[in-house]
């Protein structure tokens, strides 16, 4: 392990490196912020890619003492990412039905690349997780660029309706977190004017097309959840994991589904 007092040295050396958890990463009209825990690695540094719920922030996230605390734990550099405005820029939004969500994988890619200059951090141990609108963002990132990363993490989030017929990227390990009573964003979505949720079932249907998923025995899971699981023949798996509640965001089971992602190829 690198000494966080060595660590913190060269940050403050370089640059380069003069952002972190309370100031701004900036690539070029965008930003991120980044959290560098004293446990990091000095080899294959994996980063928590996390994206933030409908006005939030990323500067809030990097408050979040539970989300921090799992970047500690797990040795991961946590990237939080910030939304140009109130939300994030996809498909068959309420606010833009025939908007692409190009810019937002541009902009995923640009972090990736800035993280990977100042920090060396690599996607393929990367994992792309986010709640709520940060859910959907997750889920499109997973269509998008796939296995360009070591898997997704969406929560009580998926696709804006209708959900693709496909995905462009090669399929990855990805696990769905959703509370069976969320009213905020249910299961099977909700209108919000013109537009609609997409339906989680719709999502994980697809991609276990997509991805040539089938069932497997339902997987442990920590108390209160309920996780069913299916593999491809690459070894992939596509996780569905339910607790009894509603629209809240847990830490705990945010590092469940990192750790299970990491531990498939």
């Amino acid at each position: 392990m690198i000494r966080f007092a060595t660590l913190l040295a060269l940050w403050l050396a370089n640059p380069a490196l003069a952002c972190g958890p309370d100031s701004d990463c900036m690539v070029g009209e965008r930003s991120y912020r980044m959290y560098l825990p004293p446990t990091l690695a000095e080899e294959a540094k994996g980063a928590i890619v996390f994206a933030h719920g409908y006005r939030g922030r990323a500067a809030g996230e990097m408050r979040n003492k539970a989300l921090r605390a799992v970047a500690d734990d797990l040795g991961m550099v946590l990237i939080a990412l910030q939304s140009r405005g109130d939300d994030w820029a996809l498909a068959h939004t309420p606010q833009a039905p025939e908007r692409q969500e190009q810019a937002e994988t541009d902009y995923v890619l640009a972090v990736l690349a800035d993280a990977g200059e100042r920090a060396g951090v690599t996607a393929s141990r990367s994992v792309v997780a986010g709640f709520s609108a940060g859910g959907m963002l997750a889920w499109t990132m997973a269509c998008d660029l796939g296995d360009r990363f070591a898997g997704y993490v969406p929560m009580s989030g998926t696709f804006w309706a209708p959900v693709p017929a496909d995905c462009a990227a090669p399929p990855a390990n990805l696990v769905h977190i959703q509370g069976t009573a969320d009213r905020t964003v249910p299961p099977q979505g909700r209108a919000i004017g013109p537009a609609r949720q997409g339906d989680v079932a719709d999502a994980l249907a697809m991609y276990a097309r997509h991805g040539d998923f089938t069932p497997g025995p339902d997987a442990t899971a920590p108390e209160g959840m309920t996780c069913t699981t299916a593999t491809n023949p690459a070894g992939r798996i596509l996780h569905y994991c339910t607790f009894g509640g509603g629209h809240d965001f847990s830490a705990r089971r945010l590092r469940y589904g990192i750790e299970t992602v990491l531990a498939r190829p």
